[in-house]
């Protein structure tokens, strides 16, 4: 991407990190905070949605807003042909941050769920997260100059009924940024696991749930930012640490329980 002037004050994080960042899922939520987020810090972005006209409009916002170069890449990351295609396509880019924020959830009795709706989650949450952090893991070695973040969730820390699967997923998400935390740190890799509780965005009317508090995306992905390189996970959000605080003293499967009880509130149809 040709560099555009910069208009945009002195910034760590941009310092810290080479001078690029991919985000998917920005067209909506989560994602489109870490967008707004980084631009406004003076990254250049690759982001990625399936929404083509949202993400071409994001584009154009914060190419006027920031000064920044943003380039919007279409594509289902269900599909791992798409997820190959972003990557061939990026190959030539400094690519400095990688911040998979591309997800959906479901909700109600796993067996009464439609399986391909939940076969298409796993793809999304798990599969491709994992395709597209061991792509730019890779590229990233060595380099001394990179990050990854990568969505994890409050619900990642105990089964959860009326959300298994999509439970399950942040599970994967979890144990994973845990285990890369140790792995990458010493050749120059940052990551991090964001574990927000409640949200208000997108998501719940996706996942047929019903959010009526939670903290903003853009909270989200401002807490997150600062605890990169500092933490192995971040519960971003007032919301999210008081949930953690009254769950953390109770047995595994004391934690199930309580989050049937929150589930049953979020999912009565």
């Amino acid at each position: 991407m040709a560099r555009q002037a910069r208009s945009n004050p002195p910034s760590p994080l941009r310092d810290r990190y080479l001078p690029t960042a991919l985000v998917t899922g920005a067209s909506d939520g989560i994602g489109r905070a870490f967008a707004q987020k980084l631009a406004e810090v003076g990254f250049d972005l690759v982001l990625v949605a399936r929404r083509e006209a949202a993400l071409a409009q994001l584009a154009e916002e914060l190419r006027e807003q920031h000064q920044v170069c943003v380039e919007a890449r279409p594509g289902d990351l269900s599909d791992p042909a798409q997820v190959e295609a972003i990557a061939q396509a990026t190959v030539d880019m400094d690519l400095g941050l990688l911040v998979a924020a591309a997800g959906f959830g479901t909700s109600g009795p796993f067996i009464d769920g439609d399986r391909e709706a939940v076969m298409n989650m796993i793809d999304v949450n798990c599969r491709a997260l994992a395709q597209l952090t061991h792509i730019f893991a890779r590229r990233m070695v060595g380099r001394g100059r990179d990050g990854i973040v990568l969505m994890s969730s409050l619900v990642a820390f105990q089964g959860v009924p009326q959300a298994a699967s999509y439970a399950a997923t942040k599970a994967f998400v979890q144990t994973l940024a845990e285990g890369l935390r140790v792995e990458l740190r010493p050749r120059g890799i940052d990551v991090l696991a964001s574990a927000p509780g409640p949200v208000m965005s997108g998501f719940g009317r996706r996942a047929a749930m019903r959010i009526t508090s939670g903290q903003t995306s853009e909270e989200v992905a401002g807490q997150s930012v600062a605890a990169l390189g500092r933490r192995t996970t971040v519960r971003p959000g007032l919301l999210s640490k008081l949930l953690e605080t009254s769950l953390k003293p109770l047995p595994r499967a004391g934690r199930v329980w309580m989050m049937c009880r929150v589930m049953a509130g979020m999912t009565a149809r």
